[in-house]
């Protein structure tokens, strides 16, 4: 299945690698809360220049994680909401060694978290970056290749190569 997004210059393939760089990436988090993490991930974000509110980020997540956790079952979590702070879509990876507990569906603690904002207008667009990470996430090869990754860097290439991979 090919995803397309609408773009301000006309229809491209939409692209991991066009809402996330090696910055946006957290290979050990420390968190063991809900809270924490979505805190914790949006600091990663600030971090590397973003401009965010972080208090309004992180209540518009936490708002979201009320009408069902984003906890999707084998270890993965895919946080997202609406900011009006922003003007495209970004996403930020995080990785816990221990899992954290996320009332994931199954109920079992969340290692790996793709944390996704959208501009407040972008529905369709917030849509298929969620669609495209959860059909990413699905494959249990490419669960284990980021559990198993080494440094930061390897994660990066791990998530931009598979990404790069399923876009063809």
């Amino acid at each position: 299945m090919m995803v397309f997004l609408i773009a301000r210059s006309g229809v491209e393939h939409m692209r991991l690698d066009q809402m996330f760089k090696i910055e946006f990436l957290c290979d050990d988090l420390l968190s063991h809360s809900k809270t924490d993490v979505l805190a914790e991930l949006i600091n990663v974000l600030i971090k590397s220049g973003l401009a965010i509110d972080s208090a309004k980020a992180i209540d518009m997540l936490q708002q979201r994680e009320k009408l069902g956790s984003t906890g999707i079952g084998d270890g993965v979590a895919i946080p997202h909401a609406k900011v009006s702070d922003i003007d495209e879509i970004v996403v930020v990876f995080g990785r816990s060694r221990e899992g954290i507990t996320f009332d994931a569906i199954d109920g079992k603690p969340v290692q790996l978290f793709f944390l996704l904002l959208a501009p407040e207008n972008s529905a369709g667009q917030h849509l298929k970056a969620l669609a495209r990470i959860s059909k990413m996430l699905k494959k249990p090869n490419f669960r284990k290749k980021l559990i198993d990754a080494k440094t930061k860097n390897d994660l990066f290439k791990v998530i931009v190569e598979h990404d790069a991979s399923n876009s063809l």
